[in-house]
């Protein structure tokens, strides 16, 4: 994947194409599709929110990564905040860089891709330390955090719409490069 360039993204200009990414390496529908386009584009208006993209020597995008600093305000902080405190974790709010979102085009993943984003995007965070959510199954996603330094900090988390558990995951910064 020597010719996969990573860097900065303008997320907004290329949503459509991040959301066709996400649908493949995701499986979402049409109708969740829509629903995260309007997520992604109020995400960026957050203070320090940024995004990193993978493309092809054509300019295809085939991954993404976005974040921002985390505010125990957001949607994604009061839902996963009282997991955090039932562990005594509550604090891994304070103080990180969220990742948001994080996809690679299935026909080009298990290349360093997805490392390359996420550590690229972490490297600039000013933030000691990087939390995220994925669904809470072995996978290589989770592989990937896990040899990143990320760790299991909540368990079986319950989304309002999302039909599986999560677990969060956190990881102090900078990451581990192994």
């Amino acid at each position: 994947m020597d010719d996969v360039a990573v860097g900065p993204l303008d997320l907004a200009a290329r949503v459509d194409d991040a959301l066709a990414v996400q649908a493949l390496a995701f499986g979402l529908s049409d109708d969740e599709i829509a629903v995260r386009r309007h997520i992604v584009l109020r995400h960026l208006g957050c203070r320090g929110a940024r995004a990193l993209g993978a493309t092809t020597p054509a300019g295809r995008l085939i991954g993404f990564v976005y974040g921002m600093p985390n505010d125990r305000a957001y949607w994604w902080s009061t839902v996963v905040e009282p997991y955090l405190c039932s562990q005594g974790l509550d604090h891994w709010l304070d103080d990180s860089f969220v990742i948001t979102e994080l996809h690679v085009h299935p026909a080009y993943q298990n290349h360093g891709i997805g490392r390359t984003l996420i550590t690229a995007i972490t490297d600039d965070a000013a933030e000691p330390r990087s939390i995220l959510s994925a669904i809470d199954t072995e996978s290589p996603a989770r592989g990937l955090y896990r040899s990143l330094g990320y760790q299991d900090i909540a368990r079986r988390v319950l989304f309002p719409s999302a039909p599986t558990p999560y677990a969060v995951m956190g990881a102090p910064l900078p990451l581990q490069r192994r």
